[in-house]
């Protein structure tokens, strides 16, 4: 109880749902009761109507009243069903979409924290999974427990009525079922639960890490260690879940033996109570069968009490996300570009010993060209971040017109475009993808762009030209082709500074020498921050800066490192095969 009341203390997702549709509730609740209260009313009647039946009424008119009734509570029962079922998912739909939208809100405003906190599976898991845990909190755990509930009462009151001794006993022994057993699921049954959730939430994030990296894993021969690392999480939760199974069997064993007995005991009473003359002896049956409805909904309360554990771990992880406070910055805009500068800047990542960046400075005018070499791990990407406004430097600033990066987020895809290793095409159509680098753009200027980027007769001579399927992730085209694609979105963009990360990576060297040269002559007016791990096409740009260990090692143009540094002589002419 105690973590029950601590979970929902500093709640902010699921309490306030629950007032804000608390009518839509109540009426969810009386429609879940109404269901049960029809089945166990259709077989009270239906005891009784047998009794009073077979005694030979000498007039149809004695029984019709409970024909009647057998009618009513027959059609109450599945119509109160499908009543309750339309409102109750009715009920948690509204609430669903309000929590996915507010979740996406949250990972929007905070995306950059969220890389630095979580996992990418991680984050996968709390997009995918903890929204679905809370909605299952819902129809699984809170409506079965209070509608089960709302029974007991009226069961034990019901008898009581009649004889408040053996109501009292009731009440002790399907206490049992109702209060006894969800108990001791949620204590036993809870933690396997509870571990399996955390298993296969560790598991999504290292397979998604897996496959992230399963380049890697098959170039060093490592197939059967990828596979293996999956094996273990995987039986671990088919462990857990054969004891889950295990124990709800005896569970659910051990409640129908107690609802047996409680069915024994009321024929017993009844027996006991109504047989002091015919007509009292009639009832003996209706109350006998008036209980065994309710056996579904005091069973479902053990199950959804027994998944509470992981209810609870998702709503403090959504409230823990939407908790995290967020660095509020005034924004500003600034008109055409004059300088970008990085000022003595350093960074180190959160929890990490080692200074990714030490005092970098540069200063790059309108329409120039730079290109950053140096070792993976060196701080190539880190410093397009900070350049980008993903991360926030320790110490010194990035700005642009002397306005500092952090002021600049709201126009920053004015200000932007980046081709990476791997730009993601939508599946949709051509038009659509290229598009998306400018939606005001017109079909002409879309044809245009594509043309710039040398793609125009490849495309005119697919079958359906520019509405052609690009399939999911562009597999459609080659990676040549789909990093042209993307150059044209740029393109229609119009930003005046592209950051290129290593655009050519997965590419032959052939098609690498057509891509650079084509980058750089359609981006020939803009600012460029190009990041490579090799020379190729490095006459394209302005001046070089290498990174080692966070510094700028070497920098220069590449006539001027050429003639006067050895080291970029000899990764210059090694690049190009030459000793």
């Amino acid at each position: 109880m105690k973590g029950f009341l601590e979970t929902f203390k500093h709640d902010h997702w699921v309490m306030p749902y629950l007032r804000r549709y608390r009518r839509l509730l109540v009426l969810v609740l009386f429609l879940g009761f109404m269901t049960f209260f029809c089945g166990a009313a259709l077989m009270f009647n239906s005891g009784y109507l047998i009794s009073r039946a077979a005694t030979h009424p000498y007039n149809i008119l004695m029984i019709y009243v409970p024909i009647v009734l057998a009618r009513a509570f027959g059609i109450g029962r599945p119509a109160f069903r499908y009543a309750e079922r339309l409102t109750s998912h009715n009920w948690v739909l509204r609430i669903v979409s309000d929590f996915r939208k507010r979740l996406y809100q949250s990972v929007e405003r905070q995306a950059v924290a969220i890389r630095q906190n979580h996992q990418t599976g991680d984050v996968l898991s709390i997009l995918a999974e903890d929204i679905d845990h809370i909605e299952n909190l819902y129809l699984r755990t809170v409506f079965p427990l209070v509608i089960g509930w709302l029974l007991y009462l009226f069961v034990v009151l019901g008898i009581g009525y009649f004889n408040w001794a053996f109501g009292l006993l009731m009440l002790l022994l399907l206490g049992v079922i109702v209060i006894v057993m969800p108990l001791i699921s949620v204590a036993a049954n809870g933690r396997r639960e509870f571990q399996a959730r955390q298993v296969q939430r560790t598991f999504y994030t290292q397979l998604t890490d897996a496959v992230l990296g399963l380049g890697d894993w098959l170039i060093s021969g490592r197939r059967q260690d990828f596979l293996a690392q999956q094996d273990q999480p995987i039986d671990k939760i088919a462990d857990l879940r054969r004891a889950d199974h295990h124990f709800q069997w005896w569970r659910n064993l051990a409640i129908q033996l107690v609802f047996g007995a409680a069915i024994i005991l009321i024929v017993w009473w009844a027996g006991l109570t109504f047989t002091h003359s015919q007509a009292q002896a009639n009832w003996v049956a209706a109350f006998g069968l008036a209980l065994f409805p309710t056996i579904e909904p005091f069973a479902d309360m053990s199950q959804g009490v027994s998944e509470w554990p992981v209810y609870r771990d998702s709503i403090r992880r959504v409230n823990h996300l939407d908790g995290q406070p967020v660095k509020e910055v005034d924004q500003q805009k600034i008109g055409q570009l004059t300088d970008l500068t990085v000022d003595h800047v350093a960074f180190t990542y959160p929890g990490a010993e080692r200074q990714v960046i030490d005092d970098l400075s540069l200063r790059l005018k309108p329409g120039e060209k730079l290109a950053l070499l140096g070792p993976s791990g060196t701080g190539k990407s880190t410093l397009l971040k900070l350049i980008l406004g993903d991360e926030t430097p320790d110490a010194g600033s990035i700005s642009l017109n002397g306005v500092g990066i952090e002021h600049l987020q709201e126009q920053r895809s004015q200000l932007f475009g980046v081709l990476d290793q791997q730009p993601y095409l939508f599946d949709t159509t051509v038009m659509n993808n290229v598009r998306l680098g400018n939606l005001t753009a017109t079909d002409d200027q879309v044809r245009a762009a594509l043309k710039a980027v040398a793609l125009d007769e490849l495309i005119e001579r697919l079958p359906a030209g520019l509405d052609t399927q690009v399939h999911e992730a562009g597999s459609r085209f080659s990676g040549g082709e789909r990093q042209r694609l993307s150059l044209a979105r740029i393109l229609l963009q119009d930003a005046p500074i592209i950051i290129l990360d290593e655009p050519t990576v997965s590419l032959d060297p052939i098609t690498e020498r057509d891509l650079l040269d084509t980058v750089f002559r359609v981006l020939k007016d803009k600012t460029i921050i190009w990041v490579t791990h090799h020379l190729a096409g490095i006459d394209h740009v302005d001046q070089v800066r290498f990174i080692e260990d966070g510094h700028f090692d070497m920098q220069g143009s590449p006539a001027e490192l050429y003639r006067d540094n050895t080291r970029f002589q000899a990764l210059y002419n090694l690049d190009r095969g030459q000793k």
